[in-house]
């Protein structure tokens, strides 16, 4: 177990994890048995701070550089009070670091019409960055109330009105905690990872590896879980709930009856490459290769060239409307 975890205490009739100093549960309102039991030692830990993107590093002198592994920027020593658990468990690496550089080429070749014809052969890699980052998963039941406009019903009117109550199941949803990879990239590569290959430590990767740390406190990390659950909630009643094929005016309600939150350390490869003296970066999936995203290059002259061609398209056909005419 990792040393700064520290025993957690459920709520006896909802069994969501109680946070310090809490004398009752924030998700039914269940009373604490015990108020001295919520309480928790605060850990002082040290932290490598990137003043660039900001994300929390684990600090070991012996191995991490003063730049961040996830931007390149310069990274500070920072200490903190952090007043919960840091990551409970590891995913592994399963994907090695030969196989991304083969995909990374892979990648650049697939890039579409558009991609500098010589962008594989010039690109040149310059780093390729084991890491964890890391990331919040929940199990919630919740309630949900749901009103809306759509099209069944509606009769001679566009719109007719639709209410509806529902309870829906969460299970094993992931939340990004990560201030190193973007909400899109980390969201890019989110489905492939594998949650019951779950550690108790890291493995997979070589010792100069990031860790990422969690450094927000758990009533942060409650609203980020509860505003992606009332996302999913109106996606779902939508999907599911709600009649008709068009919508307006959706409105969803929640009352969480139970929460579940772990905090999970995904794996991952931050990969940088140069081409004609720009820096872009690529994001591969520790698990599934196929998972990636990056950014690259355009050729500028094949977009002029469609612009020109599809401007000559135009006027061609102009001229056809106006001999007609």
């Amino acid at each position: 177990m990792n040393e700064t975890q520290i025993a957690e205490i459920n709520c006896s009739r909802c069994e969501s994890p109680l946070e310090s100093g809490d004398l009752r549960c924030a998700i039914c309102g269940q009373a604490a048995l015990n108020a001295e039991a919520t309480e928790r030692k605060k850990l002082a830990v040290q932290i490598l701070r990137c003043t660039g993107c900001g994300a929390a590093i684990a600090y070991d002198p012996k191995h991490q550089a003063p730049s961040c592994s996830f931007c390149g920027d310069v990274v500070k020593v920072e200490s903190i009070d952090d007043p919960m658990e840091q990551t409970e468990h590891y995913l592994p690496f399963t994907v090695t670091a030969d196989e991304a550089r083969a995909a990374l080429r892979g990648w650049l070749d697939s890039r579409g019409w558009f991609r500098p014809s010589d962008l594989s052969a010039s690109a040149q890699l310059t780093q390729l960055k084991p890491l964890w980052w890391v990331a919040w998963v929940f199990d919630a039941e919740a309630f949900v109330s749901w009103a809306a406009d759509s099209n069944e019903g509606s009769g001679r009117s566009d719109w007719a009105p639709h209410s509806g109550q529902n309870n829906i199941q969460f299970d094993d949803i992931l939340v990004s905690a990560s201030r190193g990879l973007s909400v899109s990239e980390a969201a890019a590569i989110s489905p492939g990872m594998n949650l019951a290959t779950k550690r108790e430590t890291p493995e997979g990767a070589d010792r100069d590896a990031t860790l990422e740390q969690f450094d927000v406190q758990r009533s942060q990390a409650r609203q980020e879980v509860s505003a992606a659950i009332h996302r999913m909630a109106s996606e779902r009643a939508q999907q599911h709930f709600i009649p008709g094929t068009r919508f307006r005016n959706v409105k969803v309600a929640i009352v969480l009856r139970r929460l579940i939150t772990r905090r999970l350390s995904m794996p991952a490869y931050v990969l940088a490459y140069r081409y004609k003296d720009r820096l872009y970066r690529v994001v591969i999936c520790g698990q599934d290769i196929r998972r990636m995203v990056g950014t690259s290059p355009k050729s500028l002259i094949k977009m002029i060239a469609v612009a020109l061609l599809v401007a000559a398209v135009a006027l061609v056909f102009l001229l056809i409307l106006a001999a007609g005419s």
